[in-house]
């Protein structure tokens, strides 16, 4: 496994990938709408940042209401997600997704809870 991407909760994603652009150079690589959300990933050569801004109620709007905008999951690139799931059970890390499922840019995902893993949500994400 490597690091994949941050994913970060925000309420203008292409006001803050404007603003990451201008800071740090970052370019975007990905763009769309997808599971009730604005998705853009923005190309740091060795990952990616994902801004997450929600166009309907859902996750990520309720994240942002009782968060606020910031940093929402860490995720790791993985050749095989089922595997790294049935690792995760091993270890008796409860899941949030029992099976993989469709994530953006069309990879297969899925999380496990934050409170098996130091209060961060992490994403398995299968290219």
């Amino acid at each position: 496994m490597h690091f994949d991407h941050a994913g970060i909760a925000t309420d203008d994603a292409q006001g803050l990938a404007e603003l990451y652009a201008d800071l740090f150079g970052l370019e975007v690589a990905h763009e769309e709408e997808f599971d009730g959300m604005r998705v853009v990933f923005l190309d740091c050569d060795d990952g990616y940042l994902e801004l997450l801004e929600p166009i309907e109620d859902g996750t990520i709007a309720s994240y942002l209401e009782t968060n606020g905008p910031g940093i929402h999951h860490l995720a790791l690139a993985t050749d095989d997600v089922e595997g790294a799931l049935e690792t995760a059970r091993e270890h008796d890390v409860r899941l949030i997704d029992e099976e993989p499922r469709p994530g953006a840019w069309g990879h297969e995902v899925a999380f496990l809870h934050p409170k098996d893993t130091g209060g961060i949500l992490i994403e398995f994400v299968e290219h």
